[in-house]
C-alpha cells in the first residue's frame, strides 16, 4: 500500500508545493497531490502552480499574514529553482 509520503515522493513536487496547491485550491493534501502531479508535467503547468503560490503569497499579505507569506516565498523560490524555464 502507498502512503501520503510515497504518492508525495512519486509526483516531482515537495510537500509544501502540495500544500500551497491544496491551501489555494481548497482540496485535502491526496487531491493536491494528483493534481499537482498532473500539473508539473504539463506544458504549461510548472507555470501555473508558480501562480498557484504566488496567489496564495498575496492571500497570505493580505490576510495579515506575513510570516505564512515568507514561508511560501521561499517554497516558491525552491520551485522556480528546480523549474528553471519559468
Amino acid at each position: 500500500m502507498l502512503t501520503i509520503d510515497d504518492c508525495i515522493a512519486l509526483s516531482d513536487l515537495t510537500e509544501d508545493e502540495i500544500d500551497a496547491i491544496a491551501e489555494h485550491e481548497h482540496l485535502p493534501e491526496m487531491v493536491a497531490v494528483e493534481l499537482g502531479c498532473c500539473l508539473v508535467h504539463a506544458a504549461d503547468g510548472p507555470r501555473r502552480i508558480a501562480r498557484i503560490i504566488r496567489d496564495d503569497i498575496e492571500n497570505a499579505r493580505s490576510h495579515g499574514q506575513p510570516r505564512h507569506a515568507d514561508e511560501l516565498t521561499v517554497v516558491l523560490d525552491g520551485f522556480v529553482a528546480h523549474h528553471p524555464a519559468l
